[in-house]
């Protein structure tokens, strides 16, 4: 999958914040201090995270426009990790109130950005340099993307990976490519669907299952379906395993 057009990327981000916000709507005080999807963080951790990364973004747009970079998190990782442990114990009213204006916030950033499309187009708009992984504001929604997608199903409110859109599933399999390996090359095998092979080492593998399944499984979520089978020389093995998320930002966790 190439980069989506932006126009794309705007639509799904919306759609993404629409369906994070309206989960955060139904949580009552115990839901909120109930276990996320995660290990060790409730769904405050998940909200608050939700709140810093939107919160993050939208401060990398901002200072896009005005021709300035700036490091994702005041404090980088620590201070990132420290506000999801402050925050996280909050009530769900304030959790709602902190998550509503920072996804108004970074919206509002992304809605903002002028009608160039043109990847030519340097320094401007989506291709504006931000401090996150080095590249540009393009990078920014589809971190933002993932972060609301993914985190969605981690909020344990039965929207699991299986909702998960084609087009995303298509954006992790080229972004966790990282993921795989050295020494192997993997042949991902959506069913009903043409193959996709990530990773360029000598062992293939062959991992096949439902679309959300292998994506699913690539960002390291538990795969709903029960539908993946691993194979080598025609023969079933185990699943391999993963290297870490890519470097430069957490996994969502």
């Amino acid at each position: 999958m190439t980069a989506p057009a932006p126009d794309d990327l705007l639509a799904w981000l919306h759609k993404a914040a629409d369906t994070v916000a309206a989960d955060a709507a139904k949580f009552s005080d115990e839901d909120v201090r109930a276990p996320s999807a995660l290990p060790k963080w409730t769904r405050g951790h998940v909200l608050a995270h939700l709140t810093g990364i939107s919160n993050a973004m939208a401060r990398q747009l901002e200072y896009a426009a005005r021709e300035e970079t700036i490091e994702l998190y005041d404090g980088g990782m620590e201070g990132r990790n420290r506000a999801i442990e402050m925050a996280a114990g909050h009530d769900a009213a304030t959790h709602r109130a902190d998550l509503g204006a920072a996804l108004q916030r970074v919206l509002k950033a992304f809605d903002a950005l002028p009608d160039v499309k043109d990847s030519s187009a340097h320094r401007i708009g989506w291709w504006a340099p931000i401090a996150y992984r080095g590249g540009v504001v393009l990078d920014g929604g589809l971190a933002l993307w993932r972060e609301l997608v993914i985190h969605a199903s981690d909020l344990n409110t039965g929207r699991g990976p299986e909702t998960w859109s084609r087009q995303f599933c298509d954006h992790l399999f080229e972004f966790l490519a990282a993921r795989v390996p050295p020494e192997d090359k993997l042949v991902l095998q959506p069913l009903g669907l043409p193959p996709v092979s990530i990773g360029s080492g000598n062992r293939s593998i062959v991992v096949s299952g439902m679309l959300t399944d292998i994506a699913a499984w690539l960002a390291g979520r538990e795969p709903s379906l029960g539908s993946l089978r691993a194979s080598a020389a025609a023969d079933g093995t185990d699943l391999p395993e993963l290297l870490p998320w890519p470097a430069g930002t957490p996994a969502p966790k």
